[in-house]
């Protein structure tokens, strides 16, 4: 059965759960439900739940119908470049200009009209009852399952998480799945041979988790949203992010983390308490380099004095176009009474106060970049008056990955499905990307003159809308964190070193 909502759009009717109204609840956009399991799960009345997300009223399942939507017709694009792969032999750089503009095409017609729906305001009303919301972007990751389970079961309230995953997984379908570049012996000169082999369907996180007795519940309740992407329409990190922040329900919080994490009794209420602590909050995010760890159950979480963000450098790598890279450069010796300030954030984890989602709504259009997304964050969400903090303990640790483990990467998937193995192509397609994060720092060569003057305007696409926040200016913010991007340099910050700033 539907019904007609004031616009005159067909809504499915309302649905109850457990005997209670939804109005009870206060939870409708909620509703349709949309379980996360099984992957591509067919969404009734979609097209209905699409129209109302772009006449302003928003379900979840709608903004996961959207998404969909936008993910098959990149599938389709890739397909008819793949193919025609043949005719442009010889002229790569033609090649890659057209993936780009079938990208940019596609991302003006689905997301930024979705986006200015909801420009300078939640999608949803933010609820004031301490839920987290957890932004998961997971590619090919065999420890998603774990680090759900990290997630609910040291949680002291699990009933207040949920978690938001874009699962980018080769499922066996259309391709064969491959490994990453693995290392399969020495040469003569003693360098590590690698090797890409034949490799089963990637194993489903989200299925090892609500197959769980212990976890299923939360699976059930609706606290684990999922949005499932071929390997194949995998477009790097920070696009993978862009999509899980729109899997955000309307929770009191907001939690960008990696998929493959272990976590402290009371991560929850500690991290609460520490952003609380903040002498700016509720404007305050919580960022940091979480410690490494080497597999789970190795012993018990040991909590640790925290680590700042305080330096940065210029790369000299030629693949990364000296692009901004963000380090460590200090850490916490005593028991501070407050948080202090630093001038960058980790995109491997931060917490804040949802706000930050209206305040620096997430970037659609920096596919194919690994590196560049932190400095962008970092000024963005700056400019836009929020102070940015180092907590003073660790309460995750990430299981940093050496290459010669032979982990599939998104670029190697790139290579292939564009007849390039290897990661030549994506190195292409991130150079030219990587002018919009080097326009937003400020390099000369990326001004919008020279950018329009070389065809890339499209590159700097809703640039406005995506950019500096309006409550501090970039030349402020260069200053505080002493980054110079004419002479490409960053300055040692001994009050970030020191914890001057609270």
């Amino acid at each position: 059965m539907v019904m007609k909502s004031p616009s005159g759009v067909k809504k499915p009717a309302t649905v109850s759960l457990r005997g209670e109204s939804l109005k009870s609840r206060q939870e409708e956009h909620l509703f349709p439900p949309f379980p996360p399991l099984p992957p591509f799960a067919p969404i009734p009345h979609e097209e209905a739940l699409i129209a109302l997300v772009m006449a302003g009223q928003p379900t979840m399942a709608g903004i996961i119908a959207l998404l969909n939507r936008f993910f098959v017709a990149l599938h389709e694009s890739n397909r008819r470049l793949a193919a025609d792969i043949k005719n442009h032999q010889g002229d790569l750089d033609n090649f890659v200009y057209d993936i780009r503009k079938a990208f940019f095409d596609l991302t003006k017609e689905h997301l930024l009209p979705f986006d200015a729906v909801y420009r300078g305001r939640p999608i949803f009303p933010i609820r004031e009852d301490d839920s987290i919301y957890i932004s998961l972007a997971a590619f090919r990751e065999h420890l998603l399952g774990k680090t759900l389970k990290e997630v609910f079961g040291k949680a002291k309230h699990p009933e207040r998480i949920f978690v938001g995953a874009v699962v980018q997984n080769c499922f066996g379908v259309e391709f064969t799945c491959k490994t990453g570049a693995q290392v399969v012996g020495k040469n003569k000169q003693g360098r590590d041979m690698t090797k890409v082999s034949d490799a089963p369907p990637d194993a489903n996180g989200i299925e090892e988790f609500c197959g769980d007795e212990n976890f299923k519940k939360y699976c059930d309740a609706g606290q684990v949203r999922a949005l499932y992407v071929n390997e194949t329409e995998s477009l790097g990190p920070a696009v993978a992010r862009y999509h899980a922040s729109k899997l955000w329900g309307g929770e009191t919080y907001f939690v960008q983390v990696d998929s493959h994490l272990e976590f402290t009794t009371d991560w929850d209420s500690k991290y609460i308490a520490e952003a609380q602590a903040a002498k700016s909050y509720p404007k305050a995010v919580l960022s940091a380099y979480p410690p490494g760890f080497g597999d789970y159950g190795d012993g018990p979480f040991r909590e640790s004095l925290g680590a700042k963000l305080c330096s940065c450098e210029f790369s000299t790598n030629a693949v990364e176009q000296q692009i901004i890279r963000v380090n460590m450069g200090g850490s916490y010796h005593k028991a501070d009474s407050r948080p202090k300030q630093i001038p960058f954030m980790a995109a491997g984890f931060f917490f804040a106060r949802s706000e930050l989602l209206v305040d620096m709504p997430f970037d659609p259009v920096l596919p194919w970049c690994f590196m560049g997304e932190e400095i962008a964050l970092s000024m963005r969400a700056w400019t836009s008056g929020w102070n940015i903090y180092a907590p003073r303990k660790n309460l995750i640790a990430h299981q940093y990955r050496p290459g010669r483990m032979g982990l599939p990467k998104f670029w190697g998937t790139v290579g292939r499905l564009f007849g390039e193995p290897g990661p030549g192509i994506n190195t292409k397609l991130q150079r030219r990307m990587l002018m919009r994060v080097k326009n937003l720092v400020g390099y000369p060569e990326a001004n919008k003159e020279n950018m329009n003057q070389r065809d890339d305007s499209n590159i700097l696409l809703e640039i406005d809308h995506y950019g500096m926040g309006k409550a501090r200016t970039r030349e402020a913010y260069l200053e505080f964190a002493g980054i110079d991007p004419q002479k490409q340099t960053c300055k040692h910050l001994a009050w970030c070193v020191n914890g001057d700033y609270e």
